[in-house]
């Protein structure tokens, strides 16, 4: 079958063959097969480095698709179900599931069963990032890695809410809980900070500030729900401007770069929130001093998956999207073929999308 796979971290390219089959579904497992897979950052990410993922490895973890085979224990799903691909799923039984009411926190399937590799080509195993490896014609999957969804909704919307749309919709819905007449400032206004910036909307904030060096993007901000567009320079303009000078009720950094998370700390007022979506390398620091952080009282806090239950949150987002609140259709800059997929990535790289669309 089809599939991108990366050979080596550092790569600049996938190699798209026709040599990986997908291994046999266990007892509890599901074969999808993927229909729509939307191309993400995290996707050059895991290639250059700065998200661990051993290779050779198919990528890609932001699907959507139909089941089409399940093992003898599954019952939560049938053959033909239409389904999003989870690539941090939820067992529902650990403590950050049912004691901490974190479910979006849940590595035991994460670092199990999704761990183990999916794919082989001829004798050799291939991994699949994230335990998801949608960039195939088909992916192998634990049950808890599929979301069932109504047979109505286009499946190549529904790709894009398993990664990207939740996870900025989600940081400014769940995680900073931002607040009806609030202001808000949004670092980067790519595919995650363009669905920060919708959740922000959803939410109610009164004002919400774009920030991206890419004019385009700007424009497109603006498109989504930003009151306000700007470059980095004009961050303390329109900080006086909006708040008096005080400082945004919160920040959404949708980069992972040290500055920018710096950056969106220092945008927001004492008592304000900033929080952190954006994936940083491991290895990059971001500094305070001990006195800022006991005296301004601010709340710095990250986001993992947009603080999500993905067992309720993704009916939501597509209830948003149903009722016109969510524009999911707008995100699609341009929808491919997999072969296209380096110029894709490509593009990722440059800012010149919000999101691509590869259908199979």
């Amino acid at each position: 079958m089809l599939a991108a796979v990366l050979r080596n971290t550092g790569d600049q390219d996938l190699e798209v063959t026709d040599t990986i089959q997908v291994n046999d579904p266990g007892p509890d497992d599901v074969i999808v097969k993927i229909t729509h897979t939307g191309v993400c950052h995290s996707d050059v990410s895991a290639m250059n480095g700065t998200i661990p993922q051993p290779a050779p490895a198919v990528l890609g973890h932001e699907g959507a698709g139909i089941i089409e085979e399940i093992g003898e224990n599954v019952t939560e799903v049938a053959v033909g179900d239409h389904v999003i691909v989870v690539w941090s799923p939820p067992c529902g039984g650990c403590k950050f599931c049912i004691d901490h009411s974190s479910p979006n926190l849940c590595m035991t399937v994460q670092f199990g069963s999704m761990m183990i590799p999916h794919f082989k080509e001829g004798d050799v195993d291939v991994h699949a990032m994230a335990g998801a490896g949608t960039f195939a014609e088909k992916t192998l999957l634990p049950k808890q890695a599929v979301v069932k969804i109504d047979p109505d909704i286009p499946l190549d919307i529904a790709s894009l809410i398993g990664c990207g749309v939740m996870t900025g919709a989600g940081a400014a819905l769940n995680t900073a809980k931002v607040t009806p007449g609030s202001s808000v400032i949004v670092y980067g206004a790519g595919g995650v900070g363009i669905a920060a910036i919708q959740g922000a909307r959803i939410a109610g904030a009164a004002e919400i500030v774009a920030v991206d060096l890419n004019d385009e993007k700007l424009n497109d901000a603006r498109r989504f729900g930003a009151t306000h567009a700007v470059k980095p320079e004009d961050v303390d303009g329109a900080k006086l401007e909006i708040t008096g000078g005080d400082g945004f009720d919160f920040a959404l950094e949708c980069i992972g770069k040290p500055l920018t998370m710096r950056a969106s700390y220092d945008a927001i007022r004492r008592g304000g929130t900033a929080c952190i979506v954006g994936v940083g390398r491991a290895e990059e620091m971001v500094e305070f001093s001990a006195f800022e952080l006991f005296f301004m009282e601010k709340t710095l806090v990250g986001s993992y998956y947009g603080g999500t239950d993905v067992r309720s949150d993704f009916h939501k987002l597509l209830r948003l999207y149903k009722q016109g609140q969510l524009d999911l259709e707008g995100m699609i800059t341009r929808r491919i073929k997999i072969d296209e997929i380096n110029p894709a990535l490509e593009a990722v790289r440059k800012g010149e999308v919000i999101r691509q669309v590869i259908e199979f």
